[in-house]
């Protein structure tokens, strides 16, 4: 362990170690936009800049090692005027249509010009502006939002290992884009979409659904496969709005395109919300699978639909024998559940047709 000191105080931390890591480990407030425990640091936004005894200019804490005896200073009047002067000019370069955007209230660049007071803005000229929308199907990128923090194109890289998207071009015409400019054609598992500080990346299936207000969070577990993943249903009117993914977990806020954008099944109306038993019969001398029809079904209760099951797999064990019966378990189970599953058929049944839809 070394010793450093932050704003006067004195704390006892691990060599090696960047300051960013230091004042979160401490609770120390260093504004930052670029900066993401998960990620490699990165060093673009400048937001996180504190002087450092001894050094004539003001070093990006999230890129700093410390060493023994270092000196820090976090905030002070010169600091803070450096870092309004930062977003100062980031603003200066974005839409302003906070009262429209879809990240309106979670959004860092929103808070930070919040926190320093910006209501007008002194840095006026040219700003970037793209006419062309990006077509893919999942993400909705608004590249005239987008502040160049890099962390989409790290997360892409570091995390997801895929590399679809890259800053391209150099100065005032640098931009995050796919290959050749095209439309995003990646995994799409929205990793940059839950870690962009600003509405630069939205999921489509949420737009125009709510943002933060009157939003309940209700924490769940993925139901796609065995993996167990954490997830954070956002709820409006009773409805399914978006999912976010909290980074204390054991899989660190991650999610794949199933979990992040396939709940839109969660508010079907052909969704099945009691047990259905059929009245109508089929024909027996049709080739082809019936087509469902609800008005071939009545509701049950499911004391009434399970006694109908069991009555059935009875009589078909007991007419032709057991290997006549197959399982089919389902990802949505949990573990116990599908190993439930498989022993029911194995023991009480009496048969090894089990499969398993993830098998494929």
């Amino acid at each position: 362990m070394i010793k450093v000191k932050i704003d006067g105080k004195e704390y006892r931390v691990k060599p090696g170690i960047t300051i960013l890591q230091v004042a979160r480990e401490n609770d120390i407030y260093i504004p930052t936009l670029c900066d993401d425990p998960r990620l490699e640091p990165y060093g673009g936004c400048r937001l996180c800049i504190v002087q450092i005894k001894g050094m004539p200019r003001p070093v990006t804490a999230c890129t700093t090692p410390v060493t023994d005896g270092m000196e820090i200073t976090t905030t002070n009047e010169y600091i803070e005027g450096l870092r309004k002067t930062i977003v100062e000019l980031i603003l200066s370069d974005h839409p302003n249509d906070c009262m429209v955007c879809e990240k309106a209230g979670d959004c860092s660049l929103q808070e930070l010009a919040y926190f320093y007071g910006i209501r007008t803005n002194p840095y006026y000229g040219e700003r970037r502006r793209y006419t062309t929308k990006d077509n893919n199907p999942f993400i909705e990128r608004d590249m005239e939002k987008c502040i160049l923090c890099g962390k989409c194109v790290r997360v892409c890289s570091e995390v997801q290992g895929v590399g679809a998207i890259e800053i391209a071009y150099r100065g005032f015409t640098a931009k995050v884009t796919p290959p050749f400019e095209k439309d995003l054609n990646c995994e799409f598992c929205g990793q940059c979409v839950s870690i962009c500080p600003t509405g630069a990346l939205m999921g489509k299936s949420s737009l125009g659904k709510g943002r933060q207000k009157d939003v309940k969070k209700i924490e769940t577990v993925c139901p796609y496969c065995g993996c167990g993943c954490n997830m954070t249903l956002h709820v409006l009117r009773n409805e399914v709005i978006r999912v976010s993914s909290r980074p204390d977990n054991f899989h660190e806020g991650w999610l794949c395109v199933k979990g992040r954008f396939g709940f839109e099944f969660i508010n079907s109306p052909d969704r099945l919300k009691r047990p259905l038993i059929r009245v109508k019969p089929r024909d027996k001398n049709s080739k082809e699978l019936p087509v469902p029809d609800l008005n071939d079904f009545r509701e049950a209760s499911w004391d009434e639909a399970l006694d109908l099951i069991a009555n059935k797999l009875r009589e078909i064990k007991d007419k032709y024998g057991p290997d006549a019966i197959a399982g089919l378990s389902s990802a949505r189970c949990t573990n116990e559940e599908n190993y439930i599953f498989q022993k029911f058929f194995r023991a009480v049944i009496g048969t090894n047709n089990i499969d398993h839809c993830a098998r494929y």
